[in-house]
């Protein structure tokens, strides 16, 4: 008997762990969020054209949801050259591969390449700073036909954390005056990530 109630015991604590985890995960997500909404609404912030300013409230995201929060294996691959990575436009920032995250969603495998910017990585508030550029199969439809992207920071050992539920658009889905990373062809996913920022309704 007392073996059973331990065990009860056990499970109910395991699940109001889960619990605890998610309602953190959440509101950390809902600070992303804020924060955006924050930058978004404030004009000297903000990549929106004025028009769209001044009808602006809030962006669109998909539900949060946890199982996009995703432990991934991480392989650092040193010595990789520095690269021109193409943009939008004809400007061409200088970018390293730094690394390789393998993980598995919906029982399939995907990896991404992780990428540093080599001249954000002298600022000494970025030099832990990684960033992934990625497409999906919701491109075109629920979010940006250009991609998405993701903020990381060097991992201490070989896993990495990759939150899509805070994938962000780049500023070109807002406004064409910027010059925005094209996602490398390696980084395209054969699968919907229904997380994180949706496309933009400009008006």
């Amino acid at each position: 008997m007392k073996k059973i109630v331990l065990i009860i015991l056990i499970s109910l604590s395991m699940a109001s762990c889960g619990q605890e985890k998610e309602i953190s995960h959440s509101k950390e997500i809902e600070q992303f969020q804020y924060k955006m909404n924050v930058e978004f609404s404030d004009k000297k912030t903000s990549p929106l054209k004025k028009k769209d300013l001044k009808k602006f409230k809030k962006l669109s995201f998909f539900s949060t949801n946890k199982d996009y929060q995703i432990t991934a294996n991480f392989e650092r691959t040193p010595n990789e050259p520095i690269f021109e990575m193409q943009t939008t436009t004809e400007r061409k920032p200088l970018y390293t591969q730094y690394g390789i995250a393998t993980f598995t969603l919906d029982n399939k495998e995907y990896t991404l390449r992780i990428y540093q910017n080599q001249k954000l990585i002298l600022d000494p508030e970025y030099v832990d700073h990684l960033f992934i550029p990625f497409n999906d199969l919701t491109n075109g439809a629920e979010t940006y036909d250009g991609g998405r992207y993701i903020d990381l920071e060097i991992p201490k050992g070989n896993t990495i954390i990759i939150d899509f539920n805070k994938a962000y658009n780049p500023y070109c889905a807002y406004n064409d005056k910027y010059s925005c990373p094209i996602p490398p062809r390696e980084n395209n996913l054969a699968v919907k990530i229904k997380a994180g920022i949706l496309n933009f309704e400009k008006h």
